[in-house]
């Protein structure tokens, strides 16, 4: 089966059962065709809570499904590949930082959304890679335990050095790989063109960059641009999407290591076995981490995050 013809019986099937699709921005472009919603996990999360639709898949990672769930959970929410963990959401349970809090008793615990729904649970406050400056230059607290991401962690204190930003050794190996000697590469091949760098990576890489800024940012940023050429330094497939956006620029990978083989484990046809019923995992999350989850999303939303 050709993937025009997958698209529209995915597309035929998911009208039929009342289906609503939500894309993270790394999966392929042929998912991102068909999706009802693309962008970062929050803005999906958002987006499932208001649609009409009783039953949202996930082409994503475990912690996007669980987001959903958290926000909308009077719906069906089916992870569309199992196996698409995140290690770095993966990296850190409540028992760790319950001990680490212990340490830091007069500190706000700051969570990124990419957590488990578990370790939430005992977050005071949780943030986006766009709004993390935001967000914690508003809580009154100046000490800040944030997690697990020390990259973003690193930048979000680089912004705000009035607030005393405690970090722990975690975040996301993919964006983690990229070093200064892929930039100078990088620029050396094309010469002019803006570096466009998510904070997850390195502090010396993100220090060398014309713009710093979450996936959905980087993307408005390149699109919005009088600038003709780019290096995207997060996931490449943005680097696609881009370029299917924006045809008459030019849009090159910061590094080929910057490959999620987690947001690429799922398929087109990983989709339409979903939304078909033969696929898919539903997400289930009992009404007390829902509740406790949802307390630190909820004082997001309060600072200012939406």
């Amino acid at each position: 089966m050709i993937i025009h013809e997958t698209q529209e019986t995915i597309r035929s099937i998911k009208s039929e059962r009342d289906i609503c699709i939500l894309a993270h921005s790394y999966q392929a472009q042929e998912i991102i065709e068909i999706a009802d919603f693309t962008g970062d996990s929050f803005q999906l999360s958002v987006a499932a809570s208001k649609v009409s639709q009783k039953t949202v898949i996930m082409c994503g990672v475990r912690f996007m499904a669980e987001t959903v769930k958290i926000l909308a959970p009077d719906k069906t929410v089916l992870l569309v590949n199992p196996s698409a963990g995140c290690p770095m959401a993966e990296q850190m349970d409540k028992e760790l930082i319950g001990t680490v809090k212990k340490q830091y008793p007069d500190y706000t615990v700051v969570a990124y959304i990419n957590t488990t729904a578990d370790l939430k649970t005992v977050c005071d406050v949780c943030v986006t890679s766009s709004s993390a400056v935001k967000i914690v230059d508003k809580i009154t607290n100046n000490n800040i335990l944030f997690l697990p991401d020390c990259n973003l962690g690193a930048y979000v204190a680089s912004q705000l050095p009035n607030k005393n930003i405690k970090l722990l050794h975690g975040g996301c190996p993919i964006h983690a790989v990229v070093t200064t000697a892929n930039v100078k590469k990088a620029k050396e091949l094309h010469p002019g063109a803006k570096l466009l760098v998510h904070p997850e990576c390195v502090p010396e890489v993100v220090s060398l960059a014309d713009f710093v800024g979450s996936t959905s940012a980087i993307m408005d940023y390149a699109v919005n641009s009088e600038d003709r050429d780019f290096i995207i330094g997060t996931e490449m497939s943005i680097a696609e999407h881009l370029q299917y956006r924006c045809p008459d620029k030019r849009f090159y990978c910061l590094s080929q290591k910057l490959l999620c083989p987690n947001m690429k484990i799922t398929t087109l046809i990983d989709v339409l076995n979903c939304v078909n019923g033969r696929g898919g995992e539903e997400i289930a999350l009992d009404e007390s981490t829902i509740a406790d989850a949802r307390v630190c999303i909820d004082k997001m939303i309060e600072l200012g995050a939406l």
